[in-house]
Parts: C-alpha cells; structure tokens; sequence
C-alpha cells in the first residue's frame, strides 16, 4: 500500500478549517438567539457545501476521511459546541462525503449508496448486508445508516437494535449504545450477543459487577463465545480479582492463541500480581499482532510497569506516530495519558502536562457530562438525610461485626497505600474497590437521599456485604475496602455497620486532583477529565467528609495524612492497627513484598519502598493549573 494513502495532513487540515468555520456561526447564531442551534438546518447545507469546495480533488480513502471526520469533530467540541450537535453534523458529513462524487473514495465500488427513498431501499437482508459490509471496513456511520433503516422496516427485529448499538459503541456514543442493546435484550431475553455487547458498555462506563453478570448470562447461553470470555476477564481484572480473571483469558487463548483482549488480558493479572516483566511479555506479544485494531492499548500499558527513562525514547516514537494515526479517540487518549507519563517520568513538565490535556480532551468527548449542579444536590441531601438524630435512631437492625474496615478518600489520595500496609498483616486481607455499596447507592438512590433505611432493608445489606467479605476470605478477622467512593456512602455504611472502622486518607487538595487528571478512568469519574470540574468536585467532597466528621460517633473515623504516612511510616502503621483492633506486626513495613492483587492505577508504585517523591508534586505544573490553586486554602 503507498505511503500516501496514510498522508491525511490536508484531510485534517480541511477537517479543522471546516469545523471554525462551523463553530463562527453556530456560536455566533447562539448569542444572537440566547441558546444553541441544534437541528442543521440551513447551517448543514452551507457546510456540505463548503465541503464540496474544500476537499476539492482530494482522494479521501477510508482513512483520509476519517481524519477529516476527527479533526473536524473534536475542533467543534474543543470551541465548546453542543456535542449532540456535533455528533449529528458529523454524522451528516461522512455521510455526504461517502456519497459525494467530488469526494472520491479509494475505491468507489466497494462504498454502498444511501438510498434517497428509504421506503424503497430494498428488504432487510440487503440492509443487513450492507450494514455489515460496512462496519467489516470500519465504515461505522455508514453502516449505522442501513442498521437504522432495518429497524425502521422492522422495529422489533432484536438484530437490528443490537447492531446499531454495535455501530453507536464504535462511534463512541456510549449512552445511547447501551440504550439500543437493552431494547434488544428486551426483544430477545436470550441474545448472547447483545448480553454481551451491554456488558462491554457497562464496563467502560465503570459499573463492573452488572457487566460481570451479563457477561456470565452470555457465556451460559454460548460457552465458546470468546469475545464474551475476554470481556468477562477483564471485568475481573477491574474488581481486582487477577485469580478468577486469569482463567477465563486461558481458555480464550486456547480458542484462539492471537486473541487481542486475552493477551491484554494476561498482561493486566501480571501486573496485578507485580510480575512486571510476565506482563511486559504479555504485552509485546500483543504488540507483535499486525494490524490488530487494539495494539496501541498494549503500548500504553508498557509504560505503566516501570520509571521511564530517556532510553525509552524508541517508545516514544512509536506511540506518537501511533497517536497521530487516526485511532479511535478512546485508544488515542488512552497513548496520550501514557505519552503525559513518560515525559512526567523524565521530567519534560511542559509537554507532559499537554500530553494529559489532550488525553482528557478526548477523553471528556465520550464520557457523559459531569453536572456540577447535581453533584452539589446529591451532598446537600446526604447532609440534610443524615444527622446526629438520623444515627441514635440506627440501633435497631444494626449489624454489630467489626470485620468490616473502609478506607476512603479521594481517588489518587494514599488509597492503595493504606489498604497494602493494612493487608501485610496476617491477620486481615485487602479486598480492593468493592463496588457492593456503589451499587446499593444506585439500587436505592431515592432512599438513601432521604434518610435512614428501614431496618429489614439495613438487615439484608449486612447479611449480603458480609457474604460477599467472606467471599473474600472465610478466616480474616479484618477485611479492607478501599473504594474511595465509599465516601459518599459512609452514612448508610455506619447505619448497617456500626462497629466498622473508617480510615480517610488526605492528602494534598491539588497533589490529589492533579494526580487525578493524569489518570487514564472509567467514564465513571468523569469529574476528572477537566481541572475546573475537578476543582468543584473536590469541595463537595471535601463538604461531605466535613459532615460525617461531625455527625459520626467519635472513634469511627481515623483520618491518615498522606504526606505524614510516607514520612512516618512506622508511626502511621501504628495508629491504623491500633484503630482497626490488630496487633503490631512488622510485616506491615514490608508492604511491598506482599503478594497479592492490586487492580488500580497505583499497581506499581506499592510494590516500592515508601517514597516521597509525589508530595508537593504540583509545583512543577503549577502554571498550568489554575483552577486548583484554590483548594490549597481548604484546611481538612
């Protein structure tokens, strides 16, 4: 294949001066009518127009336009257009670009046409067929455009739903591909595909537990269904259970030795278990797969299982030139937040911080908004549900184990840290982010917001948390879950578990949201993916652990300074023990030789000697961080 075929710097060119142009006069037409456009219109036709004159005698292949499509795309959303708007528009100009005679495609044959007449565009198997042909070529707005027709001819055809949620995750809307794989799994209780497509999407949206159970209805409806297996894995790499996810990553390997997501896999419960150089075997096996769509993900963990270093510069290179190469944006963000590492790793501070700029950019693109608004509602109802009174009144139907100990914080606050020292000891076990109080949240949302649960309601979540503790360990006298957004939780948690033991870890306000912005979440923090929203977030959270201070017995929170932790080790470790009721134990000191699974972004730093290297770490961004400067003001 000619290089040239690759050169899409005039297609991203045109693709950025068409958005400007676009942007001028949508926001333009907001401040002249108080709101944003968001039906094309008029506008739409200019644009395709524009396009017309702009791609000129460019030969878009499938890659050119796709460049085209992303520059264009993330220029609209970079100036602050509606991204519903942005995602129509650019839905409409691939489109006219696959049609349009004066944008001529690679190879104009194998591209179906759009059919003027919908009503006459033939019968559902040729839309199938061609909807496939498509998406087999990654030609996914197009292919969404013949789904879309299928379903309009037959809406209870459960296939066609599930195959325009195939084409929505593609194009990264997220939300609305799990809405079209429900409606499948409504039409067809029973479709392994669609079960397990929803718990792909439920996945990357962070609620691991649902999508574990989806993806097990799938696999006992096809047990040779690998795409399910892979995915079942790697929902348990993301609960930390490196011992069950490996399994399942044998068997898709067995199937198929080159399987993507099983190699990834593999290299994810390696380093899990802190066998970095198992995992970094693992990953250069999945780099070695060529044309494989995923690669660029085993680039970016290489450089997760160690310090880099200026002799990592071959690395470098490669992720940049793959970056640049017209990935999908979730794969691009996940190389920027990777790239952002190794110029933080060899102190590059300018370019890193553009690195994770960009990859939260990006990243912000396909993530659902973070509403500022609501997250304050959420903490004025905790505050105002659950006072001194709402606790007195909790006695009844209360569970008196101890067994139980959170340890809560912000993300990126010592979490880890705390639960890995916590863990040495023989007498306890660290069960990793437990999503059991995340998802009673959710279960009961409207409940827990308007004060204390009934008892037979409190009863049933103690019997079911410490089925699932045991699950963890049947012997352990103390068992640690450190999901730190049990620190919204703590209310509900204390009128379950009264005799549970808390551990806030707080570290520096803008070391711990600079340290979130630099990571690569779930759609589920989104609040991380800007630094004002980071900002806001942070004084909520900082309200809230303010009122369970206040409205908790005294003795039921042990807060835990990071920055005195890592200069005080042994003091530290002390006082946790003492407050969680086990003995000393030197073990504890040697937190880093403790063999056992660590499934968040902290993996490897706790497999190191104590270090103080990311206290005060902000001051070398802190140009670049305004919005967080304020939080240094906010005494704990």
């Amino acid at each position: 294949m000619p290089v040239d075929w690759f050169n899409a710097r005039e297609a991203t060119a045109v693709g950025t001066a068409l958005a400007d142009h676009l942007a001028q006069q949508t926001l333009s037409g907001a401040a002249a009518n108080g709101k944003q456009q968001t039906e094309p219109g008029k506008t739409l036709q200019e644009l395709l127009r524009r396009a017309d004159r702009e791609v000129g005698n460019l030969r878009l292949n499938f890659y050119k336009r796709a460049k085209l499509a992303n520059s264009f795309k993330w220029r609209l959303l970079e100036q602050g257009v509606e991204k519903q708007f942005v995602d129509d528009v650019t839905h409409a100009l691939v489109l006219h670009l696959l049609t349009n005679s004066r944008g001529v495609p690679a190879d104009k044959s194998s591209v179906p046409s759009v059919p003027a007449d919908r009503a006459k565009s033939g019968n559902a198997k040729q839309l199938l067929a061609r909807g496939h042909a498509c998406f087999a070529r990654g030609e996914f707005d197009q292919a969404l455009a013949f789904y879309q027709q299928l379903a309009e001819l037959k809406p209870r055809n459960a296939d066609a739903h599930n195959n325009i949620g195939a084409a929505l995750y593609k194009l990264e809307r997220f939300g609305e591909a799990e809405e079209r794989f429900r409606q499948a799994i409504k039409l067809r209780p029973d479709f392994p595909e669609a079960l397990s497509n929803q718990g792909a999407v439920l996945q990357w949206q962070g609620y691991f537990t649902e999508a574990e159970a989806l993806l097990r209805r799938a696999l006992k409806l096809r047990p040779n269904y690998l795409d399910a297996r892979s995915l079942l894995g790697r929902a348990l790499v993301l609960q930390g259970r490196a011992a069950d996810a490996k399994p399942q990553f044998e068997k898709a390997l067995v199937a198929s030795p080159k399987d993507m997501e099983a190699l990834l896999g593999m290299g994810q419960v390696a380093t899990m278990q802190g066998r970095f150089s198992d995992a970094e075997t693992w990953f250069r096996r999945a780099l070695e797969l060529e044309g494989e769509p995923r690669t660029p993900t085993a680039l970016a963990a290489l450089s997760g299982l160690r310090r880099m270093t200026l002799s990592d510069n071959a690395w470098l290179e490669r992720a940049q030139r793959l970056a640049k190469s017209g990935i999908p944006a979730t794969e691009e963000a996940a190389l920027r937040f990777a790239i952002g590492k190794y110029h933080d790793d060899v102190g590059d501070y300018p370019r890193a911080f553009r690195s994770y700029q960009r990859a939260n950019e990006l990243s912000r693109g396909f993530a659902a908004e973070f509403r500022r608004d609501m997250r304050t509602k959420f903490v004025d109802d905790l505050v105002g549900a659950y006072t001194r009174d709402t606790f007195a009144a909790a006695n009844t139907g209360a569970s008196n184990s101890s067994r139980p100990v959170f340890v809560v914080g912000m993300p990126r606050s010592g979490t880890t840290l705390a639960e890995q020292i916590i863990a040495s000891h023989p007498a306890a076990i660290g069960a990793g982010e437990l999503e059991f109080w995340n998802v009673a949240g959710r279960k009961y949302h409207a409940e827990i917001r308007a004060g204390l649960l009934p008892e037979p309601m409190r009863k049933k979540l103690a019997e079911d948390y410490l089925r699932v503790l045991s699950g963890q360990s049947a012997d352990a006298l103390r068992v640690v879950d450190k999901a730190p957004v049990n620190s919204d939780h703590l209310g509900v948690i204390h009128s379950v578990f009264p005799q549970a033991r808390i551990i806030y870890m707080r570290r520096n306000p803008i070391d711990t949201c600079l340290s979130c912005y630099f990571q690569p979440f779930t759609q589920a923090l989104n609040f991380t993916m800007d630094l004002s929203d980071l900002e806001h977030y942070y004084r909520e959270h900082h309200r809230i652990m303010a009122h369970w201070r206040a409205v908790l017995p005294p003795g039921t929170i042990l807060d835990v300074p990071y920055e005195e932790l890592v200069a005080d080790q042994a003091a530290w470790t002390r006082k946790m023990l003492d407050f969680i009721g086990l003995e000393w134990d030197d073990r504890c000191l040697d937190f880093d030789k403790t063999e056992r699974g660590v499934a968040t972004a902290s993996s490897w730093q706790v497999r190191q000697k104590i270090y103080n290297s990311s206290v005060e770490r902000w001051r070398k961004y802190e140009k670049y961080i305004g919005p967080l400067m304020g939080l240094g003001k906010l005494v704990a």
